[in-house]
């Protein structure tokens, strides 16, 4: 009889993990396309600005950060309605849900871009943000330098803005974060960041999905820091 209900525990407790992983794999995941990140926020008659420095900078605290290629317009559309919009077009789509992917999203790309884990990171990633964040890779290994990331806490994951562009989506959300963030060199020496200082850290992450596809899944298409 024990035995029994042992066996049908193990099943129960298997059965809740594969259905998390699923929802996560919904929410936030693995499109392989190259499309270019087009700013829905955007003036389409502005010129691109110059693109900011790769993550891997001392400026940027080497860390995942990529900017937008577009100018922001100057008036955006409240969020109240850009989320209307959304779920207008897309009844499937739950700004609960999402924010938690996203948040998972974020700790799972966070630590595996410090641990230089690409394969990781690729599947969560668009084609021209993973070439970012890849290069920023290779130069840490070619400089023989490691990076360490550790996430404290999120304090905050909110939506700042939600945008439409024909059939695409465009979800834009605010993360703050404590994070210890250290840069060693091959012989141990700290050569960016401090492993004894918690820094709180605000980034603003843009996530994209067409919802007229049968991919349920997000990609990470721009970033930038606060």
């Amino acid at each position: 009889m024990n035995g029994d209900l042992q066996i049908g525990s193990i099943v129960f407790f298997a059965i809740v993990v594969l259905f998390l992983i699923f929802r996560l794999r919904g929410v936030l995941g693995r499109r392989t396309g190259q499309e270019r990140y087009r700013d829905p926020f955007a003036q389409r008659s502005a010129a691109p600005p110059a693109r900011t420095p790769m993550p891997g900078t001392p400026t940027e605290g080497r860390g995942p950060i990529i900017e937008g290629t577009a100018t922001p317009a100057s008036e955006p559309a409240p969020l109240g309605a850009g989320l209307a919009r959304l779920k207008a077009a897309d009844r499937g789509f739950d700004e609960r849900a999402f924010l938690k992917g996203a948040r998972g999203a974020f700790e799972i790309i966070v630590n595996a871009f410090a641990a230089g884990d690409t394969a990781a990171l690729k599947p969560l990633l668009s084609g021209e943000v993973y070439g970012s964040f890849a290069t920023a890779i290779q130069q840490r290994v070619t400089a023989k330098e490691t990076h360490e990331t550790n996430l404290m806490t999120i304090k905050d994951c909110d939506l700042v803005q939600v945008g439409l562009e024909s059939s695409v989506a465009y979800v834009t959300v605010k993360f703050v974060s404590d994070q210890v963030n250290v840069t060693r060199a091959a012989d141990g020496k700290v050569v960016d960041g401090d492993a004894d200082r918690v820094v709180e850290k605000t980034d603003f992450w843009t996530f994209s999905r067409d919802i007229r596809s049968r991919d349920p899944n997000w990609q990470l298409v721009a970033t930038r820091s606060g």
